[in-house]
């Protein structure tokens, strides 16, 4: 699918990876709709890229709608769906204070990363299967972003490889599901990528999780992530399909 002049969704679009991929797709002439909770940073990457700014919370089904409407409105129908909003956390199951971990924090994190996911993927592609198919029959492309998490989780990532596994097993079925609609899906699992999140972390930590990654020896870089979001896009042949993007050799053990 080419994405010159599509109208496209970016959840997550206001910071880290989504702002990267929001950016690239502007650059590659799409129409971005950019969709997130926080509607002051969202606001200020799409007047970056001539978009248009959706506060929506993905969790909430009424809001997912008013966002998508919002979104036609300035656009018109959507054909590309990028989900990258996500939330993360880390608790151990039993604190050090002998504490069970509490189970909203749990529930908070698969209601995100997970449901919400689903929620405006149900929508997007209720609508996108109404459109003309184009070339090969296809209507739409739809990506998910997992992480390397749903398949090395490291202590205290629970909730966050539970959802991102979510993701990846829910990829192949959706993509079955969705076929006979001419609507692809794929999903990304990134590894360590230099976003805001990772860079409220002390310098020493960030320097020690880029060694553990045996080549190229550093974080990855937000822009990668993008590029390879965009190729989804307009390799037709691709569908079904999940793509670590942590390092051909994959992460060192840790």
């Amino acid at each position: 699918m080419e994405i010159q002049g599509q109208a496209v969704l970016v959840t997550g679009g206001a910071s880290g990876l989504g702002e990267a991929t929001a950016r690239e797709l502007a650059r590659l002439g799409a129409k971005v709709a950019v969709i997130d909770v926080n509607l002051a940073l969202a606001e200020k990457v799409a007047a970056d890229i001539g978009g248009i700014a959706c506060q929506c919370d993905i969790t909430n089904t009424e809001s997912v709608q008013a966002a998508l409407a919002q979104a036609t409105a300035a656009h018109g129908p959507a054909r590309i769906l990028m989900n990258i909003a996500g939330i993360g956390t880390a608790k151990r199951i039993v604190g050090k204070d002998g504490n069970a971990a509490p189970l909203e924090d749990f529930a908070r994190v698969v209601n995100v990363n997970l449901i919400g996911a689903y929620n405006i993927s149900r929508l997007f592609a209720a609508e996108c299967a109404k459109l003309p198919a184009g070339e090969d029959g296809q209507r739409g492309v739809m990506m998910f972003t997992a992480s390397v998490a749903a398949f090395d989780g490291q202590v205290g990532q629970q909730a966050y490889s539970a959802s991102k596994g979510g993701l990846v097993s829910m990829t192949l079925p959706m993509a079955r599901d969705l076929a006979q609609h001419g609507i692809r899906v794929c999903t990304i699992a990134p590894g360590l990528f230099a976003t805001p999140l990772m860079k409220t972390l002390p310098e020493a930590v960030q320097q020690s999780l880029a060694a553990s990654i045996p080549f190229p020896s550093r974080l990855g870089k937000p822009e990668e992530f993008a590029q390879l979001a965009c190729h989804i896009v307009t390799n037709n042949h691709l569908n079904g399909e999940v793509i670590r993007l942590d390092g051909a050799l994959r992460m060192a053990p840790r």
